[in-house]
């Protein structure tokens, strides 16, 4: 899937986007396994989405607790074998990539 990315906190490291295929909204966090680097995503309501862009405290505060795995029920894709593990400034080639 591929996904619009309207907001990107680099200072906090998660994004918020959207599906363009079915038009909903995201949060993707950085993470890790030994194999890739890639943005793990959580779906968002509207009213979250349009909560987290005015408010970033909010934002961060969900995008710590899906790091924390607390809301993987609304994981976008399940993970594999060997889901990865939250991770941080090393993924800085993904800022350049995005914006």
């Amino acid at each position: 899937m591929t996904y619009e990315f309207s907001y990107f906190s680099k200072e906090h490291d998660y994004w918020l986007g959207t599906d363009p295929e079915s038009k909903r909204h995201l949060l993707g966090i950085p993470v890790s396994n030994p194999m890739v680097d890639y943005i793990e995503s959580y779906w968002l309501d509207a009213v979250q989405y349009r909560s987290f862009l005015e408010n970033q405290d909010s934002a961060i505060e969900f995008a710590d607790a899906c790091r924390r795995r607390e809301h993987d029920d609304l994981l976008t894709h399940q993970p594999g074998k060997y889901r990865g593990t939250p991770s941080g400034p090393c993924l800085k080639w993904f800022y350049g990539w995005l914006f």
